[in-house]
């Protein structure tokens, strides 16, 4: 579904099983949850308020996209949206440099954001023209509202993705015996909490078509 925006470049690194490389993705781990810590204040904000409006889109815009466009819970997941900060770790140009499973878990997050503020931003921008565009501009924002709608069901399922990557592979990299207080297996249970299919995906399943 999101496919090559979650890869990473961590496949490699997994497979060296020298203790030099080891430490190094247990590092890089534990930034990673470090980093997915420090954001998790705005995502539970944007998590509670997509959630809130999304039985307004889920199956598509209604024939009056009054409903959505003049919804405050629709306004505030889009302004929850467009605030969600990308840490530096989980920057493009910063991720490159990350071993292991942490690439792969800065990658979903990162699709997370971008897919989320995307949507919700081009969703808005195709409301604007279904209701004060030309006819054709009306027509064709509406055909393509799908897109954005999927966008925004494709980015939680993303970041729903992160807790079972961040158990694994704590439990690949030797768990609490190996990392030790560098990364206790309570703050990992509670960041997999977090960031978990039951927290954050979106029901129902997005049932928007193309060019409806």
């Amino acid at each position: 579904m999101i496919g090559a925006l979650a890869t990473g470049c961590g496949g490699a690194a997994s497979k060296a099983a020298t203790p030099a490389a080891l430490k190094l993705e247990r590092e890089d781990l534990a930034a990673a949850c470090r980093a997915l810590q420090s954001v998790h204040a705005p995502v539970s904000r944007e998590v509670a308020a997509t959630k809130a409006a999304w039985p307004l889109i889920a199956n598509g815009l209604p024939a009056d996209v009054g409903a959505v466009s003049g919804s405050p819970a629709a306004a505030r997941a889009a302004a929850s949206a467009a605030r969600l900060p990308i840490p530096a770790l989980f920057s493009e140009a910063q991720a490159r440099t990350l071993t292991g499973p942490a690439s792969q878990i800065a990658g979903l997050y990162r699709s997370y954001a971008l897919l989320s503020t995307r949507g919700w931003k081009l969703l808005n921008a195709s409301l604007r023209q279904i209701e004060s565009g030309t006819p054709a501009a009306a027509r064709f924002a509406r055909a393509n509202a799908a897109l954005y709608i999927e966008s925004v069901y494709d980015a939680h399922f993303a970041l729903a993705q992160v807790g079972k990557k961040l158990t694994a592979a704590y439990e690949k990299l030797g768990g609490a015996t190996s990392f030790g207080a560098g990364l206790a297996q309570a703050q990992v249970q509670a960041l997999a909490l977090a960031y978990s299919e039951a927290s954050d995906r979106l029901h129902p399943h997005v049932a928007a078509r193309l060019g409806s």
